[in-house]
């Protein structure tokens, strides 16, 4: 469950990363384009996993950094993403991720 924490707090260091990212297998466009509020996407992510929910209510770090993921732009969100997707040690989460943004806007 850390690490799961560990890459939705990625998302506020993934921000600084470069656009020249090539995309790997999960469709980022959910995340990308997601119109959902912080809110919906804690109430999904708990719905989906409860104790990746958990570990988000107990963590700061990791509500701030999925606030700003939330706050940022399109573009930015894309770099984010990306770099998220593109660490090997991400890609046991990533289905949990992509489920939460596939639907936060049920919440």
């Amino acid at each position: 469950m850390r690490r799961i924490c560990t890459v939705v707090g990625g998302m506020a260091i993934a921000s600084t990363v470069g656009s020249g990212i090539a995309f790997a297998q999960p469709n980022l466009d959910s995340a990308v384009d997601t119109t959902c509020t912080y809110p919906q996407l804690a109430a999904a992510l708990t719905a989906h996993d409860p104790a990746a929910g958990s570990a988000l209510n107990a963590s700061p770090q990791m509500q701030s950094a999925l606030q700003q993921f939330v706050a940022a732009p399109p573009n930015v969100r894309r770099q984010m993403a990306a770099a998220i997707v593109s660490h090997p040690a991400n890609q046991p989460y990533l289905g949990t991720l992509q489920t939460m943004f596939d639907t936060c806007s049920n919440f």
